[in-house]
């Protein structure tokens, strides 16, 4: 049964307390056992209790006994400027009275609840009379429609390439107060000159079109912010707003332009690709550790050198003495340096740690239990120095001294020991071992990755070689690791979605044109590229900045740590070495992200040592480090697009002739 009625208020002369007496049932009284205000229990002694209560919700009057239901006129709602009208509805047998106001209740409000002593139970009962005062929420409100250059901001969309000098329309379910929306209230944060915004209001202040008096910096994310000094024109509440906005790319060169950068094979010292190799190389030259000559882990690694990056640092010193970025001698004397440290620092059957002190040759541990050889890392530093030994001249007296010191290197690298021959040899190699942890890191180079030098290079030993069937049932698990994948529209024979360096790091001096039984390495080298940059072109996750000219996942820094991202591991992080060492594979769309990280965001990524490591548009983050394992790949894989140079060296080595016969290897 529902009725409407419009109550007076009514003046109370008694108000009914609650004792512990007054809880045990009263004969011929009606008792009233709570209220509740949506699911707010009111206090029904202490009204400095009743704060923050729903204005929008219907009132519960709970009873023991039935109400007389022709004496709710006893009821009545009011504020401080008028009785409030409602609905009723008896429920619980009429044990519970509902009340539903006809309008909202004023916000942040005093609002008195009374019944009078005419209130009945159904046989009669008498009430004493009470009146309950409760104070309601604030108003508020929220934007109902943002729209930003075009762009529908909703809370879930990623608003992009926004112009950037852009018109915001802000529309808002109630008018506002133009005097509360100023430039402290309203801002483009995301820089650190935040710009001064001009407002216009219209339909009848429930719209704001905003506009900024400066161009925003490009491809940056600025936050919308709108903070709760707004107010509606009644003095409603405001929630705060905030929202990303990223502004659109500026194509204009932030680097002088360079001549004859159209022209890859020019030795001219001022094109592009030459610049670039040179910037580079500084890492391994000028930045490399001042005692061992061996490269940094990265630009904040003190006295730590790697041994894996040392060895694309060493391919990189022929690059440079072949450019005349240094002279023949300066690349001959830091060899010379570089095998002093080697010959005496510590090792593990032959086999470097992958972190060293630069000052003495102790090893670093790279994690708790790898404190020992690291064999995959040490294949990366042989290839280097074996491709430098290609490259030194046996009938100078100097340098033949140092093909003798490397070759002493070179066989005293116990690739078998990294079988496992306990009790009987593993035909798989293990990545680590030390002294006092043994074989407790258990990593077999089992299947498809990074590591396809190191097989080789272990068939190519003189002195501790391993058989076909180590490769084949190892790095090929038995033909097993064939996937026979296609991404957008590229077939990949081994493996998925997986980060650059893997078709990177073994085949800076391993030419990729061959194959074996299983695939051919130099298509698996493109088409992984390919669909790498075909991925960044797609989006699929909507990240800011990916496009035909700027793509790039791989294994790098990023704004929380270092990851090795992928199209199967995608952060919303271009790693600049991913692109720039694809250049033998795909040198139409590596020459495009180079000159847009050089040309287009050369002001953020160029430094003294080349291109940082990575950004993340998305987070507005850029990368100030510079790693030793991303810098060399460049370098050296520039090189080989240009003239095949550490390829050629590197295959001239008569061991290498000796493993690619033993591995079947078809070139």
């Amino acid at each position: 049964m529902r009725k409407r009625f419009f109550i007076a208020s009514l003046p109370f002369l008694l108000l009914w307390a609650c004792s512990e007496d007054d809880k045990k049932p009263i004969p011929d009284a009606l008792q009233l056992t709570s209220i509740e205000v949506g699911s707010e229990s009111l206090n029904l002694t202490d009204f400095s209790q009743n704060t923050e209560i729903p204005f929008d919700q219907p009132i519960t009057l709970n009873f023991v006994v039935p109400v007389d239901m022709r004496t709710v006129t006893a009821i009545s709602i009011t504020d401080a400027s008028e009785s409030r009208s409602f609905d009723h509805e008896f429920l619980n047998e009429n044990k519970t009275l509902l009340l539903t106001p006809d309008a909202p209740l004023p916000a942040n409000e005093v609002i008195t609840l009374g019944i009078s002593d005419e209130l009945a139970g159904a046989a009669g009962e008498t009430f004493p009379g009470i009146e309950v005062e409760f104070t309601t929420l604030q108003s508020s409100f929220a934007v109902a429609s943002v729209i930003i250059d075009g762009q529908t901001a909703t809370s879930s969309n990623r608003v992009k390439d926004i112009d950037r000098n852009p018109v915001v329309e802000i529309t808002f379910p109630v008018p506002i107060d133009p005097t509360t929306v100023t430039n402290t209230t309203v801002k483009f944060l995301g820089n650190t000159i935040v710009p001064t915004l001009a407002f216009q209001f219209s339909e009848a202040n429930t719209k704001i079109t905003i506009t900024s008096d400066q161009t925003l910096k490009h491809l940056w994310r600025y936050t919308l912010t709108l903070t709760t000094g707004i107010q509606g024109e009644e003095g409603e509440f405001f929630t705060a707003y905030t929202k990303y906005f990223y502004t659109e790319v500026d194509p204009t060169p932030k680097l002088p332009p360079l001549p004859n950068d159209e022209d890859s094979d020019t030795d001219n010292t001022n094109d592009l690709l030459s610049v670039v190799q040179q910037q580079t190389f500084k890492y391994f030259y000028d930045f490399a550790h001042p005692t061992s000559g061996m490269a940094r882990e990265r630009n904040t690694s003190g006295n730590t050198v790697t041994s894996g990056g040392s060895g694309f640092g060493i391919m990189a010193l022929i690059v440079g003495m072949e450019r005349n970025f240094i002279t023949r001698q300066q690349g001959i004397d830091r060899m010379d340096r570089i095998l002093d440290f080697l010959e005496t620092a510590d090792r593990f059957h032959g086999v470097w740690p992958h972190w060293m002190d630069g000052n003495n040759g102790d090893v670093i541990p790279f994690s708790p239990n790898d404190n020992g050889g690291d064999l995959v890392e040490t294949s990366f530093l042989v290839q280097g120095l074996l491709t430098f030994r290609q490259y030194l001249d046996p009938l100078a007296l100097e340098e033949s001294n140092l093909i003798d010191r490397i070759n002493v290197l070179w066989e005293e690298v116990e690739w078998d020991w990294y079988r496992r021959c306990e009790p009987t040899c593993q035909n798989v190699l293990y990545w680590h071992w030390s002294q006092d942890k043994g074989w407790i890191m258990n990593f077999a180079l089992s299947g498809y990755f990074e590591q396809q030098i190191t097989y080789f290079l272990a068939a190519a030993s003189p002195t501790h070689s391993i058989p076909e069937i180590v490769y084949t049932n190892g790095f090929t698990q038995n033909g097993n690791f064939v996937r026979n994948d296609t991404y957008y529209g590229h077939s990949l024979k081994l493996g998925g979605l997986f980060p650059l360096f893997w078709v990177q790091y073994s085949y800076l001096g391993l030419d990729p044109h061959f194959s074996d039984d299983y695939a051919d390495y130099w298509q698996q080298g493109v088409n992984a590229s390919l669909i790498n940059h075909d991925y960044c072109v797609a989006n699929p996750r909507n990240f800011v900045g990916y496009s035909d000219a700027c793509w790039g996942l791989t294994a790098s820094d990023n704004q929380s740590d270092y990851n090795a991202h992928s199209p199967g591991n995608d952060l919303g992080v271009i790693t600049p070495t991913a692109a720039l060492s694809s250049f033998p594979y795909t040198p139409v769309e590596s020459m495009k992200a180079l000159k847009f990280f050089y040309y287009t965001l050369g002001d953020r990524l160029w430094g003294t040592y080349g291109f940082y490591d990575a950004f993340n548009p998305t987070e507005n983050w850029y990368a100030s480090s510079y790693l030793a394992i991303d810098q060399g790949p460049i370098v050296v894989m520039i090189e080989n697009y240009r003239t095949g140079l550490l390829w050629e060296l590197f295959m001239s080595a008569p061991e290498v002739q000796v493993a690619k016969d033993e591995l079947d290897f078809v070139f």
